[in-house]
């Protein structure tokens, strides 16, 4: 027997008849003498339908309301999963958020989690009940209902997993596991049978978005074993796990790429010690992320200063610079939305070298120019024209037979 956390994507309960299949496919792994926890989504397009609902009002609405407001949308799906259990025959019982005792700071909107008190949960567990939770939701120390952002419920099923020291976690969603890159644009992608924690940290954050990012910090922080797979297949998908040495012989083992990303250019910068800070703090106390940094030397104490943000802040970001180079004068400031990130993502690069120079390569060979350049110990990331990414990505997948098992 074992203890199986599984995590259900809004797509997999988007109506009552795919609740009903979530519900066949959760008996059956509790018939086998599993306990299980059963964490679920809000209805596909619930979310969004609120926020709507919301903006109809305000343009701004008070974050904690809306908290509240988008906390229904999983209660709705918890409470239909619970009474189509039922119907089945079999005993469950639905827990949202503050109710499963998750216990998050008071950043609304995207809450981060802080603990989890998972004694209810093991309480009903040994009643032999099914156990549903309310995904992408918590509360305070205050007894605030509080939200995680898109994707939280990733996060709340790893989480939940950590808690209860639980064998797997496994996240249903519209996919059936990892891909070495993108299979819509790559027909020679491959699934990947396992990806490490820090693979997957990687593919995260550089546009893969198969699994929430905090999801997989939670999973390499406590050890959680997470099974990425489709619910609409009874496939097996692709674990998450500890790295091994079997992956290390890979030395590239995915590309991934993103179009949400923006480049900024302050030119003729006076090159003099804190400058740097003074053009990036006030994007920063902005609440904007900075990306990738580029300084290049000019002649005459000058430089040119670059940087990459979120395409949804590029706007914001520049009229933040345009203030700051007027105050440290600076010639202009110069902004690109047109371009992208691909990346070469492998735990085998910490041991092979000459990874960047046929990434660079494969590049030239398209005549494909690379703007900027980032590094890191198992990925290296160009950005290039957004209208070369799609040949990018399959250049690389073929530089580094990423089609062979």
């Amino acid at each position: 027997m074992a203890l199986i956390v599984q995590k259900y994507g809004g797509t997999s309960v988007a109506d009552t008849d795919r609740i009903r299949s979530v519900a066949q496919r959760v008996i059956k792994t509790h018939s086998a003498g599993n306990d299980v926890v059963v964490v679920l989504s809000a209805m596909a397009g619930e979310t969004n339908r609120l926020i709507q609902l919301a903006h109809q009002i305000t343009d701004e609405p008070n974050t904690r309301e809306l908290d509240v407001l988008l906390a229904t949308g999983e209660q709705t799906t918890v409470s239909l999963f619970c009474i189509m259990l039922e119907s089945m025959g079999c005993s469950a019982v639905s827990l949202l958020g503050h109710q499963a005792n998750i216990i998050t700071d008071t950043a609304f909107g995207r809450a981060r989690i802080a603990e989890i008190n998972a004694d209810r949960i093991q309480d009903l567990l040994s009643q032999k009940k099914i156990v549903a939770i309310a995904g992408f939701q918590g509360r305070d120390q205050q007894g605030n209902i509080t939200t995680l952002g898109r994707g939280g419920s990733d996060t709340s099923a790893v989480a939940i997993a950590a808690a209860l020291k639980a064998d797997i976690c496994e996240i249903y969603t519209d996919v059936d596991g990892v891909y070495t890159t993108d299979p819509n644009i790559c027909e020679k992608a491959r699934k990947l049978e396992k990806v490490s924690y820090d693979e997957m940290l990687e593919m995260a954050s550089l546009g893969a978005k198969v699994l929430q990012i905090r999801a997989v910090e939670f999973a390499k922080k406590f050890h959680v074993p997470v099974h990425v797979r489709s619910s609409f297949k009874e496939e097996e998908g692709t674990m998450v796990v500890e790295e091994t040495e079997d992956m290390e012989r890979l030395v590239v083992s995915g590309v991934a790429y993103s179009k949400d990303e923006a480049r900024i250019t302050l030119t003729k910068v006076p090159d003099h010690p804190g400058v740097a800070s003074r053009i990036l703090t006030p994007v920063g106390e902005a609440g904007i992320i900075v990306d990738m940094i580029i300084q290049n030397t000019r002649k005459g104490g000058l430089t040119d200063l670059t940087f990459t943000v979120p395409k949804a802040d590029y706007q914001k970001a520049m009229s933040i610079q345009k203030e700051v180079a007027q105050s440290i004068g600076a010639e202009q400031v110069l902004g690109d939305e047109h371009i992208a990130k691909v990346s070469v993502i492998g735990v085998g690069m910490r041991s092979h070298s000459g990874v960047a120079a046929q990434t660079f390569a494969a590049l030239a060979k398209e005549n494909i120019n690379i703007m900027m350049i980032s590094t890191s110990e198992i990925k290296i990331s160009c950005i290039i024209e957004e209208k070369h990414t799609e040949l990018a990505v399959r250049v690389l997948h073929d530089a580094f037979a990423l089609d062979s098992p």
